[in-house]
């Protein structure tokens, strides 16, 4: 019995010390506000917190920001998972880290998971909810030009993307395991459309929507609730 626990908790530990000193050579501590056990017993920031750690080993001048709550027309918010500023682009993350088999076109509303078990799950088109995002850095940003923003939903290594339609020019569906190799290539294949000082100012700009506080974020779930 004891040893049985014994090597549980070595092997939890093992596990454990890689995650904690990759969080703390990040910077995304800083940019979420989560705490190391926030971080990883949460599947929805892990997953975001992987991604953050890709963009961060991008060369050149750019700026990430997470879980940004913007105001929506209705006076209701929208957290945007991740952005990332840079002199090519506003790059707009949603972040999902699931598993399984997953089916979606952008033009459908639902998108289908499918688990090992057979199980099915629907969830919403993530690419309509990243253009709802997009909609809403517009207003806060007062930049208008469509061009400027690009959406990626970046899924989990651990599912596998069967069939996935997508027709928009600035929208990419793809597994984080290939987010650095593709978001080299659109910041390579596109031209400088800010200054360095123009990416921080945006940043500067987006500061007070950053780093919500309890009341905001109960709000925001207690407004999502509501529409379900």
């Amino acid at each position: 019995m004891w040893n049985l626990i014994f090597w549980s908790v070595l092997v939890y530990v093992l596990i454990m010390i890689p995650r904690y000193l990759k969080y703390r050579k990040s910077s995304y501590k800083i940019a979420s506000g989560n705490s190391f056990l926030k971080t990883v017993f949460d599947k929805g920031n892990y997953g975001e917190f992987l991604t953050f750690t890709c963009l961060e080993k991008l060369d050149g001048h750019h700026k990430l920001m997470t879980n940004l709550y913007l105001l929506k027309e209705d006076d209701s918010t929208t957290e945007v998972d991740l952005i990332m500023l840079s002199e090519t682009g506003i790059y707009v993350f949603e972040s999902k880290n699931y598993s399984g088999w997953i089916f979606g076109d952008e033009k459908n509303k639902n998108w289908i998971q499918t688990l090992q078990n057979k199980q099915k799950n629907r969830f919403f088109n993530p690419i309509w909810q990243n253009k709802g995002h997009i909609m809403a850095l517009k207003t806060a940003l007062e930049i208008d030009e469509e061009d400027l923003y690009k959406s990626y939903v970046v899924f989990s290594e651990r599912c596998t993307l069967k069939k996935i339609k997508v027709t928009s020019l600035n929208v990419k569906v793809i597994k984080r395991n290939a987010l650095i190799k593709t978001i080299k290539k659109d910041i390579n294949q596109s031209a400088k459309r800010m200054t360095v000082e123009e990416v921080d100012d945006l940043y500067l700009k987006l500061q007070k929507y950053a780093c919500a506080d309890e009341v905001v974020k109960k709000t925001h779930i207690d407004n999502i609730k509501a529409k379900m």
